[in-house]
């Protein structure tokens, strides 16, 4: 009687609770969601992205920069995934693929009971939707937790995507080891080929990996990953995907690994083209102006940062970056600031740009640069001696006056409000013509001409060029002998020159041609406008004093045999920084030497390397 009454006042109880329950579950249904709507306030399950290698390519299509931080990746599509390869993991990772709907309930309380007798989480029954699952959104963590957080993904994915799609998916997103991820980046990394050429027995030897990256990791344990491939080759003859004979072949086909080095030349340049990307997508998506109108630091450091992490989707987005490299070019200024510039503490920059196509095709980081390390050819800014005097003084006084290169100009010394300027070795000369004052470089008339024609005024005349780091307090006599508060780097007036090897017009160059993406579409270019800085008559006459430096003046030792050849030499207070400034019928190119913390080097002054390192890379 006693065991009655107490089970009628359990159940009684029990049956009060459940009334209260469905009452209050009643009253709240309706603000209830959907399992789906839950996972889908979690992840967005409609945009997965996965991350693609993007790659950098020169003048002639050639490979020169595969771009990737972590994941190197190679995206398949899956049309282009082998069939093996999709029978491979299925065969042994999920035979019932084609059946279930993200989770196989059969192998999951197989599994289930092995890991009771075990006493612990051995056997996953994981299904290949799973696996993506734990691999897009979750972490490996061996928990029931985990597990049934896994299924509720998968049966999710399962209705987001075909079959198809989560092959496709499931292939590129599987860890290789090596840092390696997805099936095309492995076939490359130890093979080197596409996965499409690989046999049937390398392409078991892949699928062995993913099991378990570290322990079947081919290039540490490559016994055990054969051990493993000839399991994969046996589970594919069980279920009839291949042949007995394509079984015994595949498995006493010898195996070697071709282990291919990620490749990533010319540091200095695509270091460059990296910021010039940067500069492309700021401009073409408004950025920039955005930038430029910012009311604070705060907000301008806020708009960069997306900026940055713009260009980083971009380039996890697998992008093709088309540039304008001249590998012959840029091997040719690294060997010639070697051989001419031996000493550690002496640094050097070169820029080459091809003046027909206004394309930057070489560029110098410095001596020995390393990738992203600090770009001398860029972000150097330096003062350019009297590499300034034609686009400043000698070209804007020609355009002023109709001057012809024979005009005597004066030459005396001069001061002008307590600036008193020497000529080299304190000389002073009377009047002499325009041709021998700019061939000689002669301090003092450059002087007098700059405040002849106004100095505000000749400013206006380097507009164009976009000097990044000119400013207002350069507006002094001194600036005609490049005496600027910051200066130029040795891209900027190497870019300024090319306006003498284009009937005085300026172009602005770029080092990319095009940025693609993974179909071919032009995503990002440059739009290149021309503006007109002096006539033809100036230009000309400039052509003939910049030549007559190469052939009779400072720049002599720079001299090479060519239908045109003309340049300016530069050299600033206490041989500071040493500059060249010439071109050819084709190319222009900009020489800097200096050392990194601003002293002298007038030890090598004498021997002149920066005209021999234009020499040599320019012919």
């Amino acid at each position: 009687m006693i065991k009655m009454a107490i089970g009628w006042i359990f159940t009684s109880i029990s049956s009060i609770v459940f009334a209260f329950v469905l009452i209050e579950v009643t009253a709240e249904v309706k603000e209830v969601k959907t399992l789906s709507e839950l996972i889908d306030e979690q992840v967005d399950l409609q945009d997965i992205q996965l991350s693609s290698n993007s790659y950098m390519y020169d003048q002639h299509g050639d490979l020169i920069s595969e771009l990737y931080i972590d994941h190197n990746r190679r995206y398949l599509h899956y049309d282009e995934i082998p069939v093996q390869l999709i029978d491979a993991f299925i065969a042994t990772e999920d035979q019932r693929f084609f059946e279930h709907k993200g989770y196989d309930a059969i192998a999951m309380v197989r599994a289930l009971l092995a890991n009771v007798r075990q006493e612990g989480i051995e056997e996953g029954a994981s299904t290949m939707t799973q696996q993506l699952a734990r691999n897009l959104f979750l972490t490996h963590e061996q928990t029931y937790n985990r597990k049934m957080t896994e299924i509720l993904y998968s049966h999710e994915l399962e209705k987001h995507f075909t079959k198809e799609e989560i092959i496709e998916l499931y292939v590129n997103s599987i860890y290789f080891s090596n840092g390696v991820y997805g099936i095309e980046a492995a076939s490359y990394f130890y093979f080197n080929k596409p996965s499409k050429q690989l046999t049937l027995a390398e392409t078991a030897f892949l699928s062995a990996i993913p099991n378990n990256p570290s322990h079947y990791d081919p290039l540490q344990h490559f016994d055990r990953t054969l051990l493993r491939q000839e399991w994969i080759l046996q589970k594919m003859l069980e279920v009839h995907y291949i042949s007995t004979e394509e079984y015994e072949q595949a498995r006493n086909e010898h195996l070697t690994i071709n282990q291919r080095q990620r490749i990533d030349e010319f540091p200095d340049y695509v270091t460059y083209i990296h910021h010039e990307l940067t500069e492309l997508i700021a401009q073409s998506e408004g950025y920039s102006l955005r930038i430029e109108q910012a009311e604070s630091d705060d907000t301008r450091q806020e708009i960069e940062r997306d900026l940055q992490n713009h260009v980083q989707q971009l380039l996890e987005s697998g992008i093709h970056i088309e540039t304008a490299l001249e590998p012959y070019r840029q091997n040719s200024i690294t060997k010639a600031i070697q051989r001419y510039l031996p000493e550690d503490d002496i640094q050097a920059a070169v820029a080459m740009i091809d003046h027909h196509n206004h394309e930057i095709v070489a560029i110098s980081g410095g001596k020995g640069y390393n990738k992203f390390d600090f770009h001398r050819g860029y972000q150097d800014f330096r003062q350019p001696g009297s590499a300034i005097k034609p686009i400043l003084v000698y070209g804007p006084f020609i355009e002023e006056t109709g001057a012809s290169i024979s005009t005597q100009i004066d030459a005396s010394n001069i001061c002008i409000n307590d600036y008193c300027p020497n000529n080299y070795g304190d000389q002073e000369y009377g009047h002499v013509p325009i041709l021998t004052a700019f061939k000689h470089s002669y301090n003092t008339p450059a002087v007098r001409l700059l405040h002849q024609i106004g100095i505000q005024h000749a400013f206006t005349y380097l507009e164009p060029f976009s000097f990044s780091r000119v400013v207002s307090d350069d507006y002094v006599p001194g600036a005609a002998l490049g005496g600027l508060t910051y200066g130029v780097s040795p891209l900027e007036l190497t870019q300024a020159y090319t306006t003498f090897a284009t009937d005085g017009a300026f172009t602005q160059s770029y080092g990319i041609r095009a940025v693609k993406d993974q179909e071919g579409t032009i995503l990002y270019s440059w739009e290149q406008e021309s503006e007109q800085v002096w006539s033809s008559s100036t230009n000309q006459k400039m052509r003939s004093l910049l030549d007559e430096v190469i052939t009779s003046g400072t720049g002599r030792q720079a001299n090479i045999t060519a239908s045109y050849r003309g340049g300016k030499t530069g050299t600033t207070d206490e041989y500071r920084n040493l500059w060249f400034v010439g071109l050819t019928d084709q190319y222009t190119a900009g020489v800097w030497i200096g050392n990194d913390d601003n002293q002298s080097i007038e030890r090598v002054n004498n021997r002149s390397p920066h005209l021999d390192i234009w020499r040599e890379s320019i012919k």
